[in-house]
């Protein structure tokens, strides 16, 4: 079967993975509303194309924290990829490269920033989770520094795990010839806990429940690179994150798999940039399956997304070929939707080109 849309690789891949792999990447926290909104929030946007407009030739090139890539499609951080392929965040990164944008690593991935790196050149962040040994922080930093990697994308969601009841029922755990290989030599590798999220008691331990703003600030001392907070959702969060000198905002619900009813991450986009208010870029992680949903992000101010769940979905199915198909399919698609909107570059995609659900409760008010 010919695969025509990014939605049909999750259908191939429920079909090839081990159930409890398929659940683990899938699944949402507690009755997965959030999971739910956040594709069913994009269905609520609606477009308001132009017509009569040249769009012979169209641009999608853009630049993230000074880096040119070639669209605003890129990877977001997803843990454990060689349960979906051998290959694992090594095919991601190639993939990623290839498409000339950026990737983000896992900083719980099977594969080490030094194996990513060794694939060859590309833009490349690092995902980070700050833990009670601050030590491990600094080595981890040091680590993605020394191998190439151009910000820091520090987690800020995930003081303790959300409650992902279909692991619990599945008993998750890392298959044991698999590691978490940027812990390898920190003798924090191996997972062999399966009560609570299966990852639950090991994060616990580990992951710092005190985390706080001054710890985004002391993170910019022990590092020169720049730091996206991912995890965001609000004014008050938006601003709090400028003031201590983040570089740039992640919208993200961590994919629906930490606060169920949590608002979809595009219904919260638009607050964040009004008040990052072009201070520092926001971007857009979650629910994003087609080029249509890219647009709908850039014209509510999004400087770019991050997409997750596909790119496990089209790596599960055909390695490093089904994650190039992804980015491929997702890029031809916004640039039909910008070509049908009468846009011809980043920078024609405004807010007049979409009509939100709060646009048209106004309108019937005002012509009450």
């Amino acid at each position: 079967m010919e695969v025509t849309n990014v939605c049909e690789y999750e259908e191939l891949a429920k079909q090839k993975l081990p159930k409890m792999v398929y659940d683990y990447y899938s699944a949402g926290a507690e009755d997965q509303w959030t999971l739910k909104e956040n594709r069913e929030a994009f269905s609520r946007i609606l477009f308001r194309p132009r017509v009569l407009i040249d769009v012979t030739k169209i641009d999608m090139t853009t630049t993230v924290l000074g880096f040119k890539i070639s669209m605003p499609i890129m990877i977001a951080p997803s843990a454990m990829q060689k349960m979906a392929h051998p290959d694992g965040e090594l095919a991601t990164a190639r993939a990623a490269a290839s498409a000339g944008t950026i990737m983000t690593l896992s900083s719980w991935a099977t594969s080490s920033v030094e194996e990513v790196n060794a694939t060859g050149p590309g833009i490349r962040f690092f995902q980070l989770y700050v833990y009670k040994d601050r030590n491990i922080v600094r080595h981890l930093v040091r680590r993605a520094e020394k191998a190439g990697f151009k910000a820091i994308a520090l987690t800020v969601d995930t003081p303790r795990l959300g409650r992902r009841e279909i692991d619990i029922k599945n008993r998750f755990t890392l298959p044991p010839h698999l590691t978490l290989k940027n812990f390898e030599n920190l003798d924090l590798g191996k997972m062999d806990k399966a009560n609570d999220s299966g990852l639950a008691a090991y994060v616990a331990s580990q992951v710092d429940q005190s985390l706080s703003w001054k710890d985004v600030q002391w993170l910019q001392t022990i590092t020169s690179l720049p730091i996206l907070c991912k995890g965001i959702m609000t004014a008050d969060d938006t601003q709090k994150a400028i003031e201590c000198g983040a570089a740039g905002i992640i919208v993200s619900n961590h994919g629906a798999r930490q606060l169920d009813y949590s608002p979809a991450t595009i219904t919260c986009l638009e607050e964040v940039v009004k008040e990052a208010n072009g201070r520092v870029p926001v971007f857009l992680d979650g629910g994003v399956r087609r080029g249509t949903d890219v647009f709908k992000a850039l014209a509510l101010g999004a400087s770019g997304i991050f997409i997750g769940r596909p790119v496990l979905y089209g790596l599960a199915v055909d390695g490093e070929a089904g994650i190039k198909n992804v980015l491929k399919m997702l890029r031809n698609e916004l640039e039909m939707t910008m070509a049908l909107s009468g846009c011809t570059s980043l920078k024609d995609i405004t807010r007049d080109h979409v009509l939100t659900e709060s646009d048209r409760i106004r309108r019937s008010l005002s012509r009450l």
